[in-house]
């Protein structure tokens, strides 16, 4: 793909998802409850949420810990949505939105407590986005990241084939356990995104917003892909799904 093409497919793509909640996969009900079990924060954490999109996660972590949010996406179309849902919600004076580069952030060394990034450590690849986060946080902090991950050694040939091709980085839950191991963090849990958030917060959501967009070459294969990859996860998504990693700095 040429670097023009390229820059056309990733405007399409966040055209795609414009409007929309979530840019991927998540359930906030299913973060909280991941956030009721963290017990070794300061009572304000220091709080940065990675490929924030529009800022689900980032709305709910201000909301929760009434505390500033660093808050981090490449794109100004997301950036400037999660500007505009946060005044609705009154919690501007608490979102610091930041557009540029996860991979490229100058932050003083363990200057985060809680780090948390849902469906976005795959763009560096889930190892190599550990390792450059690692030295952000704080002694004994949290890092909460999702990552798309395999549920069992003996994954379907056509999953297989699909995600080789569109995320060949993939691992098993054990894999990425190593990696987070390798990577200076020790872990705390691991938690299963359920199927059905999938579907009722993202597929579903975008499902609609593919009926209202303008169809060019580039959105007809971008939606050609969208509904290949709903296909598949429709029938194997008791072999892969997310995962998030709660790990805390070691």
């Amino acid at each position: 793909m040429s670097t023009d093409t390229r820059a056309e497919y990733v405007t399409a793509l966040i055209d795609l998802h414009r409007g929309r909640d979530r840019k991927g996969p998540g359930d906030s009900d299913f973060s909280l409850n991941i956030l009721s079990n963290l017990s070794t924060l300061p009572i304000k954490p220091r709080i940065a949420d990675l490929g924030c999109g529009s800022g689900a996660s980032a709305l709910l972590l201000a909301q929760r810990y009434q505390s500033p949010v660093m808050a981090v996406d490449s794109s100004s179309v997301f950036i400037d949505e999660l500007r505009e849902r946060a005044k609705q919600l009154g919690l501007e004076h608490l979102i610091i939105p930041i557009q540029g580069d996860m991979a490229q952030l100058d932050w003083s060394v363990g200057s985060v407590d809680l780090l948390w990034s849902e469906g976005a450590a795959y763009n560096l690849g889930f190892e190599q986005a550990l390792k450059i986060w690692r030295p952000l946080l704080a002694n004994s902090g949290i890092a909460v990241i999702s990552e798309l991950s395999w549920f069992t050694d003996n994954v379907p040939e056509p999953a297989l084939a699909y995600w080789q091709n569109a995320y060949p980085m993939m691992g098993t839950e054990a894999e990425n356990i190593v990696q987070a191991n390798r990577s200076g963090f020790s872990i705390l849990s691991t938690h299963r995104l359920p199927s059905q958030a999938w579907w009722v917060n993202y597929y579903e959501p975008l499902r609609e917003r593919m009926q209202q967009i303008e169809i060019t070459p580039i959105t007809q294969s971008i939606i050609h892909e969208t509904e290949e990859e709903m296909r598949l996860f429709k029938k194997f998504s008791d072999s892969y799904g997310y995962t998030f990693y709660v790990l805390q700095a070691a």
